[in-house]
């Protein structure tokens, strides 16, 4: 994989200039990805900015973001050479700071649960997650060193963990959707993939600018080990990890405890379906009014049974998760950050793109979420690191430690 602060460096001492650092991925891009299907398209050959903190560093963009210079289709053929006019924000803040928007990504229609034609890198019998297939899959095959992806209900940090990649969703809104393509307005968040935490916090930091972000620190920690029992039981594996994760934190310094969430969170974690599809039903209105038949299997029934969600429910749902939310505040000053499994386990067959079960209720609490790969000699797993709403430098502080410290056990 490609580190974008590895890469920055060598092209801020003149060991490579943006423009070859540029060819390079185009390159890569061309020679690898063919069997991957990351890569859906590539943007037009032209000037490479030279000069600011993320010149050279080529970024995919996931295929419901807007981009001006590249078809935006959000994964259905509804959309087919569908050019917006203008960048999404976030867009237009990378090309802002010297970066190029070099590929659109691969998506599941829509962003929903129906797989699309990407394979895991690491066995191509296995999914790569979704919805944020080819981001996940584009960095872990080292073709790119940033990608953008979105996560409503675990789309970003499960196939992330599914490809052994570092991501992070951000803080509700911190990065702005302006240009991508809405899911559920209360959930949808822009999230960033790379090769390791240091690439996600540089990355993050200059998107929103607040160099705060990259200059966290963690201190010595307290760490609330928790296993959502209410979202069903992980797999051993996943488990293993979890508990190799804490251990590495504790040598390091952390103080690890478990905690079991309150009642008001599985009532939260029950509420997230409700609010999504409530929303995704008006949210995509119009391909369900007028193109109900080209509505990929899985998310046209989603839609067709969200029609019956009233109202009633929608606002009972926002409730619980209010609730919830207020609680988490106060459940938040006793310890620094949650550490969580990533995913149920390693990547299934292709057949499907996972289950965000682990992941649904901090998408729907706002909070921010970092997975990092833990090492081993099969499909990857990851680790999840949530810290209170705001927080994102901490979070990536200490997972940044937690990474270091796996690392070091070789």
């Amino acid at each position: 994989m490609i580190s974008l602060v590895d890469l920055r460096a060598r092209i801020e001492t003149g060991a490579l200039s943006p423009d070859a650092a540029i060819a390079e991925a185009r390159e890569g891009i061309a020679e690898r990805d063919k069997n991957l299907g990351a890569i859906l398209r590539t943007a037009p050959e032209g000037p490479v900015p030279a000069e600011g903190p993320l010149a050279g560093i080529a970024v995919g963009i996931k295929d419901i973001i807007d981009t001006a210079d590249m078809a935006t289709e959000h994964g259905s053929k509804i959309y087919e050479g569908w050019r917006p006019r203008a960048d999404a924000a976030v867009v237009a803040r990378l090309r802002a700071l010297g970066a190029v928007p070099l590929a659109k990504t691969a998506t599941t229609a829509f962003a929903g649960l129906d797989p699309c034609g990407t394979v895991n890198p690491h066995d191509p019998a296995r999914t790569p997650g979704g919805s944020s297939s080819g981001s996940a899959a584009a960095v872990a095959a080292g073709l790119l060193p940033l990608a953008l992806g979105t996560q409503t209900g675990g789309s970003v940090i499960r196939p992330a963990a599914f490809c052994g990649v570092a991501a992070i969703k951000p803080s509700f809104r911190l990065i702005p959707t302006v240009g991508v393509k809405t899911f559920s307005w209360a959930l949808d968040t822009v999230g960033l993939f790379a090769r390791g935490v240091s690439d996600l916090a540089r990355a993050l930091a200059l998107i929103v600018e607040r160099p705060e972000i990259e200059s966290a620190e963690t201190g010595g920690p307290r760490i609330a080990l928790c296993r959502q029992e209410f979202a069903g039981e992980a797999d051993a594996d996943a488990l293993d990890a979890l508990a190799r994760a804490a251990r590495a934190a504790e040598r390091v310094g952390a103080t690890v405890f478990d905690l079991t969430l309150p009642e008001p969170f599985a009532r939260a974690w029950a509420a997230h379906p409700t609010v999504q599809d409530f929303e995704a039903r008006q949210a995509l209105a119009w391909e369900y009014a007028t193109h109900r038949a080209a509505l990929p299997p899985v998310l046209g029934p989603q839609l067709d049974r969200a029609q019956a969600l009233t109202a009633a429910q929608y606002d009972a749902a926002r409730r619980d998760a209010h609730r919830a939310r207020r609680q988490l505040k106060e459940i938040f000053s006793g310890f620094d950050a949650i550490l969580t499994v990533s995913a149920v386990g390693r990547a299934p067959p292709i057949a499907t793109t996972g289950d965000a079960r682990f992941n649904r209720l901090w998408t729907l609490m706002g909070v921010p979420c970092v997975t990092v790969p833990v090492p081993g000699d099969r499909l990857p797993l990851g680790v999840q690191i949530v810290a209170r709403f705001g927080d994102d430098g901490r979070a990536l502080a200490i997972a940044g430690m937690i990474e270091a410290a796996l690392r070091a056990e070789g």
